[in-house]
């Protein structure tokens, strides 16, 4: 199991979580973070420190924002998840 950041992220970044990741695994691409399920330690120290609380276990993760579990896991591949979040939630 990894985490997940959902769509409360999109457009927002906060990064608080990036600081307190023992291992870096927080990544920005686009228009949202993602977590690299490949370095993500399962710890949970991000998930507390989300002030939009975009941030949950894969499998607590509601069923609306089940398409950002494929958003995290496309990391690296930054023109992937542009594309797979703006059509789950196009630009303004």
């Amino acid at each position: 199991m990894t985490y997940i950041i959902a769509e409360p992220c999109i457009d927002l970044k906060d990064k608080s979580c990036i600081d307190v990741c023992p291992v870096d695994c927080i990544h920005e691409v686009g228009r949202m973070l993602v977590i690299d399920a490949e370095e993500c330690i399962d710890c949970g120290a991000c998930e507390p420190e989300c002030p939009v609380e975009a941030i949950f276990p894969e499998d607590a993760l509601p069923d609306k924002w089940e398409p950002f579990v494929k958003i995290n896991y496309a990391y690296p591949d930054s023109a992937a998840i542009d594309q797979l979040v703006d059509q789950v939630k196009p630009p303004e």
